[in-house]
């Protein structure tokens, strides 16, 4: 039981941990890759607003009061910040280029790349290393590229950087996780563990005397023959007996353990064979049954148990079906089975649906004598956990409720 807890306990620290870590490096990525292009915008806003040309040097005054961004470029800039303008004209015909600021890019290349980017038809954007702006002039429209790769490469230096520590922390802290994990959950697991040997321990214990009264009656009966106290004796000591072999094997399917039982069997014919056996229950209590069961489901699991889970869901809904109502039984789905047990329940608005599968719970609050215990759905949900899958409850409408099973 420790190690379920201990691994569920590092799956939900782990995956918050990483989701926490990996939104985090988005938002840096997301502020380091803005500011580098709003950095480079402003070089390229500047040299447009100057016809074309490198701006002048700003006074040490107006330095003072230059954005971080523009701080950034500025210098560099002034010496050597490479850049180049293709003017098209309002055809879209590229007319001319000015590689004054970039001569180590070729003609044919600066180019396409001017025809690449004015085709896009996007006022800013990156193309081969070069941050680019379209704009309009007199004669048509005017592309200004400048060179952001060295920059480019820095931002993403800086971001693997950035990532590897992250990555690192992240490792670091889980491996804390993992070390720490057993000494948290192991008061829970211990005081668990407790419970469901106190479970066992008092099963045994009752069966002994139980067994020795049953026994005893069995005498009394043969010497003064039967009598309604003798029967209610009888009644509520078979009773007993029932409600501590069902916690016996409720603690034995709390407990798990390995696959050892599965099998694969036809659950589409072991679904037919016990709603059968539920048939003439229903029609002597004026319930009836509609069924509709796909063939040839096969399912591997533990046989006995999803028998057991369906006898549960069969009985539990003839049971507590309203009079003269109606139990609707469906199985579809050859890769995940599922199941559906709905019944009219008139009722159904005063039951508390995330409850009916907790120990002892009863939608009757008076606990009326009706031939349960309240662990049976206890123990189909243990079943199917076991079998990793889902069960829930659910209102169907305002008189009918439902019980859905997914298997996996």
């Amino acid at each position: 039981m420790i190690y379920r807890l201990q691994k569920k306990l590092i799956l939900i620290c782990g995956g918050s941990l990483l989701i926490v870590f990996l939104v985090l490096f988005l938002l840096i990525c997301f502020t380091n890759i803005n500011r580098l292009n709003t950095a480079i915008d402003s070089f390229i806003d500047d040299v447009v607003e100057n016809g074309g040309e490198l701006p002048e040097p700003a006074r040490d005054e107006e330095d003072s009061r230059v954005s971080p961004p523009q701080e950034l470029f500025r210098e560099k800039a002034r010496f050597d910040m490479r850049f180049f303008i293709a003017y098209f004209d309002k055809n879209g015909e590229l007319l001319s280029l000015d590689r004054t600021n970039d001569a180590e890019i070729a003609e044919k290349t600066s180019a396409s790349y001017s025809v690449q980017a004015y085709k896009k038809n996007e006022e800013r954007g990156w193309l081969k290393g070069y941050r680019y702006r379209r704009y309009e002039t007199d004669d048509g429209d005017a592309v200004i590229f400048a060179e952001g790769s060295m920059n480019s490469s820095m931002t993403e230096m800086q971001l693997i950087s950035t990532g590897a520590v992250l990555f690192g922390a992240a490792v670091v802290i889980l491996l804390l996780i993992i070390l720490l994990s057993r000494r948290v959950v192991k008061p829970t697991a211990e005081a668990y563990e407790k419970q469901q040997q106190f479970i066992t321990d008092a099963n045994h214990e009752l069966k002994t005397p139980l067994t020795l009264i049953m026994t005893n009656l069995d005498i009394v009966e043969s010497e003064y023959g039967k009598n309604e106290w003798l029967e209610d004796i009888r009644s509520e000591g078979e009773r007993m007996s029932a409600l501590i072999s069902q916690l016996g094997l409720l603690t034995r399917m709390d407990e798990g353990g390995p696959d050892q039982n599965h099998v694969h069997f036809n659950l589409s014919q072991e679904t037919e064979e016990i709603l059968s056996g539920f048939q003439m229950l229903a029609e002597e209590k004026g319930r009836r049954i509609i069924a509709q069961i796909e063939a040839g489901i096969q399912y591997y699991g533990d046989e006995e148990a999803i028998c057991r889970l369906l006898a549960i869901l069969f009985e539990n809904a003839v049971k507590y079906c309203d009079p003269h109502g109606e139990i609707q039984v469906s199985l579809h789905g050859k890769r995940r089975p599922h199941i559906r047990v709905e019944n009219t329940y008139k009722s159904v608005d005063d039951v508390e649906l995330n409850r009916l599968f907790d120990r002892f719970y009863r939608a009757d609050k008076a606990r009326t004598f009706t031939g349960g215990f309240g662990v049976g759905l206890s123990i189909a949900k243990a079943i199917v956990q076991n079998h990793r899958g889902e069960i829930s409850a659910y209102k169907k409408d305002e008189s009918h409720i439902g019980f859905r099973v997914v298997l996996k």
